[in-house]
């Protein structure tokens, strides 16, 4: 299947990569039908999901009964009047029944929107009135149930519901709605056929400012991810692919579809509702994951644990994204497991664009170096090339060529878009510096970045010194105003077990970050607290830190 959309499959050096790779887009692609129905046709017993949950219940679905089950949801779907075009929320957490829906709807040419079950009502009537959104299936849990019913009086474009798991008045039962419909679906011809141009995913994506901008996708994004999971991820023939991810934001399909099907593997999804590190710890021993994916936020909790009472002798490959990784828990983890961490970077808006392949050695903290396609630099506020070792913005240059998987910009929101994507320059608000070996270290968001005394200081770099006290579970690093400095460095800390919060260990891990980096780094400041604010995906959200120390 893979080479069908590749130059070429093997390399032997990441100059090689660079140089000779290359994603074929054929017209009219459709993931559905010429992945998925493909690898049924060919292989139907080759298995696609492994799935359990935190509750003991399993189930295994091969690429046949994937074809069989997308095939009657888009059925569903058609007969309650889904068509082409139409946008479908889904908020399905991590319930199998997602990989049946977003196929099927790629298959009917409809509009996915995954979604966090963590959505408040007024959540969920700004994007129902910001996309048009005709449908929406969700789990069956009394809260985003309410939040859905609620929004409904003030979204006039939302016409239909479908529980998953569950009846109730007023909603489809998916479940059976799906045993009853018919279990053929052809593909659309004509002007119900999928063109590649068309729009086949939208995510609504926050910043640190506004209302969620709505990142548009067409129907080659998923082959961007043939990088994604081949090359960086180095999924495996035959593998066990799990990335830690649910269902409603954008490392899901990064993880847990498109490029691990593409290139053979089947996905690991497990289902649970806390984040138990001795528990995934397990399910990943019992069931055999091969190649793994998680933010270092996962990885901070691991290392924490006797991680010598585990059998990692299946687990070949580790990688990591979201944030970047703090040396202390690359060595950590190294030591315990013998895996090296591989860091890549990317947005919603893109796929891996910058990352540490098989070929290179990494450098803890670094994000890697540019993927093939992505014409990657580091601009001033002038937008002038930086040079080695001077901090400035990631872009990605699109004069040339736009990579696959690129996004088509922010869907109704064209001066948004214009914005940031111009003259064929797209602006990452990402900060970062490039090294002698071409290798980029992330300093920080745009707006995260610390000016104290004429000093730029990046966050991570602060909180990677702080990690390194074994005080320190994790950290955030935030910047307070102050009248004679322009802004100071605050630390906000979770403890680990055995320590107690106080005045001596808050000047003990000052002076640890001294010795450890530029004394004039230290934070001025220093908040213990039991937990961090943290996005569904496990990014420290800094912004809500700053928010609470503005008020």
């Amino acid at each position: 299947m893979l080479s069908k959309y590749v130059s070429q499959v093997n390399f032997n050096s990441y100059d090689e990569f660079i140089k000779s790779f290359e994603v074929r887009v054929p017209d009219n692609f459709n993931f559905a039908y010429d992945v998925v129905d493909e690898i049924a046709r060919t292989t139907p017993d080759k298995v696609a999901i492994v799935w359990c949950n935190d509750k003991g219940e399993e189930a295994v679905f091969t690429f046949g009964q994937l074809k069989y089950y997308s095939d009657k949801a888009a059925n569903f779907f058609k007969s309650v009047g889904i068509k082409k075009g139409d946008p479908v929320m889904l908020i399905l957490k991590r319930r199998y029944e997602f990989w049946f829906c977003i196929l099927a709807l790629h298959k009917l040419g409809a509009v996915c929107i995954p979604a966090t079950h963590l959505l408040t009502a007024k959540d969920i009537v700004y994007r129902n009135n910001a996309a048009d959104i005709k449908m929406i299936v969700t789990v069956n849990e009394e809260d985003v149930i309410k939040h859905v019913e609620d929004a409904q009086k003030e979204s006039p474009t939302l016409k239909f519901k479908a529980l998953v798991g569950g009846s109730r008045e007023g909603w489809y039962d998916f479940n059976s709605e799906l045993e009853k419909a018919d279990e053929n679906f052809v593909r659309p011809t004509g002007e119900e056929a999928t063109k590649n141009s068309d729009t086949s995913l939208i995510y609504f994506t926050s910043g640190t400012t506004g209302m969620p901008k709505m990142v548009q996708h067409d129907f080659t994004y998923p082959l961007g991810h043939i990088l994604t999971a081949k090359y960086w991820q180095n999924v495996q023939e035959d593998g066990l692919h799990l990335t830690v991810a649910d269902t409603g934001w954008a490392k899901a399909v990064w993880g847990k579809i498109y490029g691990q099907w593409t290139a053979g593997s089947a996905v690991f999804v497990y289902d649970y509702d806390k984040f138990v590190p001795k528990e995934l710890l397990e399910v990943i021993v019992k069931y055999g994951v091969t190649t793994f994916c998680a933010p270092p936020t996962i990885y901070r909790f691991f290392i924490k644990e006797d991680l010598t009472k585990y059998d990692f002798s299946k687990l070949k490959y580790c990688v990591v994204a979201g944030e970047p990784l703090n040396p202390e828990v690359y060595n950590q983890f190294y030591k315990a497991t013998g895996l090296k961490l591989m860091e890549g970077y990317g947005q919603t808006e893109c796929t891996v664009a910058l990352a540490t392949y098989s070929w290179m050695d990494p450098k803890p903290g670094s994000m890697g170096k540019p993927s093939p396609g992505y014409d990657i630099d580091i601009v001033d506020e002038n937008g002038n090339s930086c040079d080695v070792g001077e901090e400035g913005q990631i872009v990605i240059r699109t004069d040339k060529r736009i990579p696959p998987g690129m996004f088509n910009g922010y869907y109704r929101d064209e001066e948004l878009t214009k914005k940031v994507w111009n003259n064929g320059i797209y602006y990452t608000g990402d900060m970062a510096w490039r090294d002698e070996d071409g290798y980029f270290w992330f300093v920080g968001r745009a707006d995260d970045v610390i000016k104290s005394s004429g000093y730029r200081i990046g966050p991570f770099e602060v909180e990677s010194a702080l990690l390194e006290h074994p005080a320190v579970l994790e950290c955030a690093i935030t910047a307070v105003p102050d009248p004679i400095r322009g802004q100071i460095v605050k630390a906000t800390v979770v403890l680990a077990k055995g320590y107690t919060a106080g005045d001596d260990l808050a000047k003990e891990l000052q002076e640890h970050v001294k010795t450890v980096t530029a004394p004039y780094k230290y934070p001025r400041i220093i908040e213990f607290v039991d937990e961090l604010p943290k996005t569904i995906s496990g990014k420290i959200r800094r912004v809500e830190i700053r928010e609470q120390d503005s008020k």
